[in-house]
């Protein structure tokens, strides 16, 4: 269940960071319509996907991505825009990490 759980986190942050890259693209660097259709796509994808977490608590599971979307976006960004994270970016997100870890995972 936890694999399966990690998964659809990591499918869902492709989609909304993917999303919102392209619609960043299409706006902010003057790519076109195309560039942000495809992304307004994988963005509405990104809900779906939410959606088959196991966990029916709506709440803990957006709670939870909002951890693996703090770092699925630093590494969308190093590999997409040559961004490269400092100390504190790199803290944060092992912080957020844990918290995903403690919201969906810990014992209840």
């Amino acid at each position: 269940m936890v694999v399966k759980s990690v998964l659809l986190f990591v499918v869902a942050a492709v989609l909304e960071i993917g999303g919102a890259w392209l619609v960043w693209q299409g706006i902010r660097e003057h790519r076109g319509w195309l560039w942000m259709g495809a992304g307004v796509i994988a963005l509405g994808a990104y809900g779906f996907v939410a959606a088959f977490q196991p966990d029916a608590h709506f709440g803990r599971v957006l709670a939870a991505y909002g951890g693996v979307f703090i770092a699925g976006s630093l590494l969308w960004g190093m590999a997409a825009d040559g961004f490269r994270p400092d100390r504190w970016d790199v803290a944060g997100a092992l912080v957020a990490l844990v918290g995903v870890a403690l919201i969906m995972y810990g014992p209840r």
